[in-house]
């Protein structure tokens, strides 16, 4: 009997004969779009595009972008799974894992040497200053994500409301965000039956043939529904998830940090709808209040890590599992600790994002002409808007002001801001990284370089 590395091996050079795309070739050609991911899920869907489609003719227009709509219904960062998709397309799992793996690698590095040096010498001046100049620019960054998917989503009172409405419930009332999530699902689900020009359902793409054309395709025998191997790829992908992080309740306790970050950040990975935008405000509120393992303003540095480093946005989750384990290290090096705990967190955030793409893309396939789950993605993607500003508001005041006092009346939360604690410089490049966004239109990248000098200048000049 044949091994099942050799089997895979014959599997893979099938695929080659089929469509002529080497392996080998392959993993270059995934090493590159990695290298080049800067610039957040539309900046690296575009750089796979071109090369994917324009330079390449790997894939077909029509087939690129029904992969994308299908990642864009699914939680975690829709770039990371399309390469994972299109990867599986061409030289089956193998392909996808490699494909998907290659494309947060560089940005993992990157992200564990920085938080390496936050850690070990966020005293120091340089690296405070650095930082000091990136948070007012992470800030605008976050503003202008949010008013770019409002202009996309909000399109009739209805969306809006719901925007409304999750803005409050998060900022104000405190709801868990997994809860918003939900109850999004649901209005935009009855309102799509009960009501179905009040609530427009969502568009991927913005071409209408685009099933049609792939259907009319030779879907690839692999892609396939098949019960035997959903369940397969179910039950290895679940023990990969889950594994770890019972392996270390046994061993550690159900209280140990590195059991606490894992349950947290698998539960982040099911609910990253919309990006990791409006799962942020979330994670750094859970992150501060409730664990405490990072300070108030510390989200933004990590935000600005990695806004700058190749790779998912949702990796600056690495960063804050970094912090906390730094921080909480046991009988562990308090650097090994976090290291550990950056290698944790990344493993339970993208495992499943790999379970998505292997089990789920025969099936969401069949789902494309349903109208209901068009509209309850509409309802989700409306409340998104609102998480995406209330974390503008929350980053904002910690960055404006160095004192925040936290009033509760009627079970309502405010946020009162102590006067004196007023930052006017960091006022001011925020409203400059503003202005060179909006109304110049400067990129994320110069935007965020031309701060960061700002601050470093400014702080060694006093």
């Amino acid at each position: 009997m044949k091994s099942t590395t050799a089997a895979s091996s014959e599997l893979v050079q099938a695929d080659h004969l089929r469509h002529g795309i080497s392996f080998a070739e392959a993993v270059r050609v995934w090493i590159k779009i990695a290298l080049l991911s800067f610039g957040g899920p539309a900046g690296q869907i575009a750089v796979m595009h071109r090369i994917l489609v324009d330079e390449k003719r790997w894939i077909s227009e029509s087939r690129f972008l029904h992969a994308l709509n299908y990642c864009m219904l699914l939680p975690g960062p829709e770039a990371q799974q399309l390469v994972t998709y299109i990867g599986w397309l061409l030289h089956r799992t193998v392909g996808g894992l490699v494909a998907g793996s290659l494309f947060v690698l560089p940005g993992f590095i990157v992200i564990l040497l920085l938080s390496v040096l936050y850690a070990g010498f966020s005293d120091v001046s340089l690296v405070q200053a650095l930082f000091f100049g990136l948070k007012p620019a992470v800030l605008a960054v976050v503003v202008h994500a949010g008013h770019r998917i409002g202009k996309r989503v909000l399109k009739n009172s209805t969306t809006i409301a719901i925007a409304v409405a999750a803005f409050v419930a998060i900022f104000f009332l405190e709801v868990p965000f997994p809860v918003i999530i939900v109850c999004a699902a649901l209005i935009g689900y009855a309102g799509g039956r009960l009501w179905p020009d009040a609530l427009p359902g969502v568009a991927h793409g913005g071409a209408g043939a685009v099933v049609d054309s792939l259907l009319a395709d030779n879907v690839p025998q692999h892609v396939q529904p098949s019960l035997a191997r959903s369940l397969r790829v179910l039950l290895i992908c679940l023990a990969l998830w889950f594994g770890p992080i019972a392996v270390l309740a046994l061993t550690l306790g159900p209280a140990d940090v590195f059991v606490q970050q894992g349950l947290f950040f698998s539960k982040v990975a099911v609910v990253t709808f919309g990006g990791a935008y409006a799962v942020l405000a979330y994670v750094a509120q859970q992150a501060v209040e409730l664990y405490g393992w990072l300070q108030p303003g510390e989200m933004l540095d990590g935000l600005g890590m990695a806004e700058t480093t190749p790779g998912p946005l949702i990796m600056v989750l690495e960063f804050v599992g970094f912090l906390g384990a730094y921080r909480d290290p046991g009988a562990l090096d308090p650097m090994v600790a976090g290291a550990l705990g950056a290698v944790l967190t990344t493993w339970v955030t993208f495992v499943p994002c790999f379970l998505w793409i292997f089990l789920g893309a025969p099936y969401v396939e069949k789902l494309r002409g349903n109208q209901s789950l068009s509209t309850a993605l509409s309802g989700i993607t409306a409340a998104v808007v609102g998480v995406v500003f209330n974390l503008a508001l929350w980053f904002a005041l910690h960055v404006i002001f160095g004192k925040l006092e936290e009033v509760h009346t009627l079970g309502v939360r405010w946020l009162v801001p102590v006067w004196q604690t007023l930052e006017p410089v960091s006022l001011l490049l925020a409203a400059a990284a503003l202005v060179a966004m909006f109304r110049f239109k400067v990129g994320i990248m110069p935007t965020l370089a031309a701060s960061a000098v700002l601050g470093l200048i400014y702080r060694f000049a006093l």
